[in-house]
């Protein structure tokens, strides 16, 4: 579900409102979002870094009963800890560098219908191009703030292949509310981390 507040609606304050995003996500839900639309995110996120999408780009096979369609995959190695009933609780979930997993993303959240993509540090030309084709998203987190961002996340449902893989690149099924970031990367074609390289590159060049 996505409840907009209005195309560039402002608050009182002058600041974008949040758009909320509720998973799973649809297709046409997410080819709503532009460029630099501030989002909250509520419902069930999945991590995954470089173990995970290697093995899934590589012909490896969901846990069963475990859908990505219309999800968000966390680009996250999450500091998980054991509460005094045995329940695991989330204490840090910064996001990683999204970069690493170019090779793998497009493919990936084409052939298992994930949505959105949130890390931090933007992805390239072929993720942009995945999001265009298959109608995704990538969402910038906060990065520094790992211990504020874990107080979105509300529970912990599963954790698989973190006997496999280890704790940080496991997957960690996650309940959040009201998780912040902001899209960067839509499926217009629109990057914004193209156009700081480029206007970057810009201003190298006038000055060489």
């Amino acid at each position: 579900m996505v409840r907009r507040w209005g195309p560039k609606a402002k608050s009182t304050t002058g600041f974008t409102k949040m758009i909320e995003l509720t998973t799973p996500i649809t297709e046409e839900q997410v080819r709503d979002l532009k460029v630099g639309d501030q989002v909250s995110i509520s419902g069930v996120v999945y991590t995954g870094r470089d173990a995970v999408h290697k093995y899934l780009h590589e012909g490896g096979a969901l846990p069963e009963g475990v859908s990505f369609e219309g999800s968000i995959i966390y680009h996250c190695g999450p500091v998980v800890v054991k509460d005094e009933n045995g329940d695991w609780q989330v204490t840090a979930a910064g996001p990683t560098t999204s970069i690493r997993e170019e090779p793998y993303q497009a493919d990936i959240m084409k052939q298992f219908g994930v949505r959105g993509v949130i890390g931090k540090g933007g992805m390239g030309p072929k993720t942009l191009a995945g999001c265009a084709e298959n109608g995704g998203v990538y969402l910038h987190g906060i990065g520094g703030a790992a211990q504020v961002l874990a107080e979105h996340i509300t529970k912990v449902r599963n954790v698989y292949f973190k006997e496999e893989f280890g704790s940080p690149e496991a997957i960690w099924e996650l309940e959040v509310t009201g998780f912040p970031a902001v899209v960067t990367m839509d499926s217009h074609n629109k990057s914004l981390h193209a156009e700081v390289a480029a206007a970057s590159q810009a201003v190298l060049d006038e000055n060489l």
